[in-house]
């Protein structure tokens, strides 16, 4: 352990990521509609959530996944292709398939299960590319 690095400043740009790709994956132009349809959920539902409750949790969740990582990936010789390679085995291996097991006990939709898994995947492997590339 005494090789291990954790450069916080990306880890703290891997948190701020998190909510820049759910507010474009989860928008109009991309997931957005099928989303609400698969959740079904309201617009007039969305709009009675609390943001700063909503936003501050999704970032301090978003954080410590961040941490977590970064400390797999401490190790002097991780480099941009390793993280990247290993936040995609760590969110589609781990994280998307564990979400796509729950979805299925509660009887989700296909649908629900590649938007959601699909965010999941992407954001575990941009934020291992960053935390690989920024040593």
């Amino acid at each position: 352990m005494e090789n291990l690095y954790i450069n916080h400043a990306a880890v703290l740009v891997c948190a701020i990521f998190n909510l820049a790709l759910g507010a474009l994956w989860y928008s109009p132009v991309l997931f957005y509609k099928t989303w609400l349809a698969e959740t079904k959920l309201t617009e007039d539902q969305l709009a009675k959530q609390n943001p700063a409750r909503t936003y501050g949790l999704a970032f301090l969740f978003s954080l410590l996944i961040s941490y977590n990582l970064a400390f797999f990936l401490g190790d002097a010789n991780t480099n941009a292709a390793w993280g990247a390679a290993a936040g995609f085995l760590a969110g589609f291996g781990f994280a998307a398939l564990i979400f796509a097991v729950i979805a299925l006990f509660e009887q989700r939709s296909w649908k629900y299960i590649f938007v959601n898994g699909g965010f999941i995947t992407m954001y575990f492997t941009v934020i291992g590319f960053i935390l690989g590339i920024w040593r």
